[in-house]
C-alpha cells in the first residue's frame, strides 16, 4: 500500500478511502488488466475474417499481452517461485477470463455456422492450452515459434487435423 500511495503521489490513508485492504486493491488491478487484455484481443478480431483467423489472432494477442505486461510477468514469477495463494487465485482469474473470452467466440461461431457444434468450454480450454504449449512450453528447450508458425500449427492440429482423408 505504501508503494501504491507513493506511485499515486497520495497518502496511504487516501488509498484506504477507495479500497478496504491490499487484496481489494490487487483484485481491482487484476480486473483492469483483464479488461485491457480483452480490449486488445477484441481489436484484432475482424468481422470479414474467418473464425480460425480471428481466434488465432485474439488468443495470440492475449498471451502476448500477458507476456509483455510487467505485472503479469511478476505474477507468473511469484506463482512459480513462491506459490502465494492470493497470486495463484489471481492467475486463475486471468486464465478463466481468457477462457470465457474464447468460449464466447466459439458459441458465436457455432451459432453463425462457422464451425461444427462442439462443447465451447472444452474447446476453449484445448485452444488455450495448445497456444500456451506452442508459445511458452516449446521455447523452453527450442527456438521460439513465430506468430505465423503458430497459426499454421494451430490450423493443422485444430481445424484440418492430421488425417489424410
Amino acid at each position: 500500500m505504501d508503494q501504491v500511495a507513493k506511485l499515486a503521489n497520495v497518502g496511504k490513508g487516501t488509498i484506504y478511502n477507495f479500497f478496504k485492504n491490499k487484496e481489494e486493491l490487487f483484485d481491482q488491478i487484476i480486473t483492469t488488466l483483464i479488461s485491457d487484455m480483452e480490449h486488445e484481443a477484441s481489436l484484432v478480431i475482424k468481422s470479414n475474417k474467418p473464425f480460425q483467423e480471428n481466434v488465432h489472432h485474439a488468443i495470440y494477442k492475449m498471451l502476448e499481452y500477458r507476456m509483455e505486461h510487467q505485472l503479469t510477468i511478476k505474477l507468473f514469477q511469484e506463482e512459480r517461485d513462491i506459490g502465494t495463494p492470493v497470486v495463484q487465485e489471481m492467475m486463475r482469474k486471468v486464465e478463466q477470463s481468457i477462457l470465457c473470452f474464447i468460449q464466447e467466440k466459439i458459441v458465436r461461431a457455432i451459432e453463425n455456422g462457422a464451425i461444427k457444434k462442439c462443447d465451447p468450454e472444452i474447446t476453449a480450454f484445448v485452444l488455450l492450452k495448445l497456444y500456451v504449449a506452442l508459445i511458452f512450453d516449446w521455447e523452453k528447450q527450442r527456438e521460439p515459434l513465430n506468430e505465423e508458425e503458430i497459426a499454421n500449427l494451430f490450423d493443422l492440429y485444430i481445424f484440418k487435423g492430421l488425417s489424410l482423408t
